[in-house]
């Protein structure tokens, strides 16, 4: 059996990570885009992702209906178990993770490549006022979080968000397939 591998996505709010996501999964239709259960409400914009209620997801955590999932800024997020089927028969899986979840997708998924992407505070900032989601005070305790370090022991590549889409999706796609001498 070949086995592929999960993509974990990490950076801060605002950094561009659905948009380097949906560039990287346009230029690599083989990699599969996984869709997030989230406990917030639908249709807010960013990602698509299944909207569920905190007793569901707790429901979905206590029947082993996620591989992985954690908290963050107020909300629960998981990881449905058919990725890691799907990565044990051969698919590359691109999903959006939390810093400090990494260590358990790490037990999960041994072969699991975190793709992190960084920008400037300044320009952090500038995006997540633009995209409308957070007061201004969440706005600043997304940007406290924002130099969280990653957990050591890890696979990481870290690509610059701070140009245009099309530079970060082509640094991405460069530092998660490198050519092969």
């Amino acid at each position: 059996m070949t086995h592929g591998r999960l993509i974990a996505v990490v950076g801060p709010s605002g950094v561009g990570k659905d948009s380097i996501m949906s560039g990287i999964v346009a230029a690599c239709p083989a990699i599969k885009l996984v869709r997030r259960t989230i406990t917030r409400a639908p249709n807010l914009g960013g990602e698509e992702y299944d909207a569920v209620t905190p007793e569901a997801f707790e429901q979905a955590v206590q029947s082993s209906q996620f591989c992985a999932h954690w908290g963050a800024h107020d909300l629960h997020y998981g990881i449905p178990y058919s990725v890691l089927e799907d990565v044990m028969n051969g698919t590359t899986c691109l999903a959006n993770f939390s810093r400090g979840a990494l260590t358990q997708a790490a037990t999960v998924f041994p072969a699991m490549t975190v793709l992190n992407i960084t920008a400037r505070p300044e320009i952090l900032a500038e995006r997540l006022a633009e995209r409308g989601r957070e007061t201004g005070a969440e706005i600043t305790k997304r940007l406290s979080q924002a130099a969280k370090p990653l957990p050591s022991g890890l696979n990481v590549v870290t690509v610059h968000n701070e140009g245009t889409l099309d530079d970060a999706v082509q640094a991405a796609l460069a530092a998660l397939q490198p050519v092969r001498a």
